[in-house]
């Protein structure tokens, strides 16, 4: 397998890779228990495609009208993309996610200049911003993939970093942590980006090899121990009104989690007063109190990063990919499993079970 290690600490040497250069990057994960089963992260994988599906077709509602036009959204909507039928249809993260996994079995591991080429070879549902101007700069311009990435603090890259880990599960080492950095570079070169994308893969191992439902201050301990170390002494602003917090965006996450917890508000109070757009300093509190408050039911976990949140259908793959990790694909609703089309595009149904099935013989069963 490819080991990334030495090429992503020459890019730290270089300052290409927008990060501090801790002693946790060097550091090796544990070890999965003796008895653990590939079932997890295809829980993983699964759940983070659900929580794309789920929310796709309203993303970008605010909560409120969202709910006074389709009520509070349990299951897949009527989707003009399938014939309005209700089923789960995929959208630029899971797109992104599963492509990137598509290259970690082709390659045996990570490729950063393949996964970016893969990024322009396809029509991208709902493509942000900052992936748009990395398809500018890679492909139009001709720059080199470490050259791409933009210096943005937007949600593209967390969205998709959950696959970076499938190569790692059978011999962890700190070659995790580079994948996790480079993978999420590619297209968001950025602080706390490349921070949130190596604080959340550690997040996912963790909840991979957990055999019993974690108390909610967990998650964000877990967040906020290797955030804190990765992001340096960035200056973000929040864009609520009336908030004048500026600095790292890992300490507002902290403060802002502690104090919802603290006080018990509904995910939906929490989300909307630090807002629940695309800006990581807005998506990852919304992440962590959803799973701080509904970790132990995968369900409505989900269903509530759908309803609660404006960017619900990014909000809810990354809160989907954390509670399918603890859980298992056994913890995922059945029926959403099932009317999932399990798309990377627009005519490819079932791509991601094949990827995922393939992904376990490759990395687990075969490795």
């Amino acid at each position: 397998m490819i080991d990334n290690t030495a090429l992503f600490h020459q890019l730290l040497f270089r300052n290409e890779i927008a990060i501090v250069n801790a002693s946790f990057l060097s550091s090796t994960p544990a070890s999965m228990p003796m008895d653990w089963e590939f079932d997890r992260a295809e829980g993983m994988l699964l759940g983070l495609a659900i929580g794309d599906a789920l929310g796709y077709i309203t993303e970008a509602h605010l909560p409120q009208s969202r709910f006074l036009r389709y009520g509070e959204i349990r299951d897949y909507l009527p989707n003009r993309f399938a014939n309005n039928r209700t089923v789960g249809v995929c959208s630029d993260d899971s797109q992104m996610a599963f492509w990137t996994l598509e290259n970690l079995i082709t390659d045996d591991g990570l490729i950063p200049d393949h996964v970016a080429e893969e990024f322009t070879k396809h029509e991208i549902f709902g493509i942000g911003c900052t992936v748009w101007e990395f398809i500018q700069v890679y492909k139009d311009e001709g720059k080199h993939w470490t050259q791409a990435g933009q210096p943005s603090a937007g949600n593209g890259a967390v969205m998709r970093i959950a696959p970076t880990l499938i190569p790692h599960l059978r011999m962890p080492s700190a070659a995790l942590w580079a994948d996790a950095g480079l993978a999420g570079t590619i297209t968001h070169n950025d602080p706390a980006s490349n921070a949130c994308c190596v604080a959340f893969i550690n997040l996912l191992w963790e909840c991979l090899r957990l055999k019993k439902i974690p108390e909610p201050i967990w998650w964000i301990d877990t967040f906020t121990s290797v955030a804190s170390q990765l992001e340096g002494n960035t200056q973000y602003q929040s864009r609520c009104d009336g908030n004048t917090y500026q600095g790292p965006l890992w300490k507002f996450v902290d403060k802002e989690v502690r104090l919802a917890i603290a006080a018990n508000k509904t995910s939906l109070q929490a989300c909307e007063e630090w807002h629940s757009g695309a800006y990581l300093l807005e998506t990852m509190p919304c992440v962590l109190y959803i799973l701080a408050c509904h970790g132990h039911d995968p369900e409505e976990a989900i269903i509530r990063a759908v309803n609660d949140t404006k960017d619900n259908d990014t909000v809810a793959a990354i809160v989907g990919a954390a509670v399918g990790a603890l859980h298992g694909t056994a913890g995922l609703p059945t029926r959403w499993i099932k009317d999932l089309l399990g798309r990377t595009g627009s005519d490819d149904d079932g791509r991601i079970f094949e990827l995922i099935g393939q992904a376990r013989q490759v990395f687990w069963v075969g490795g």
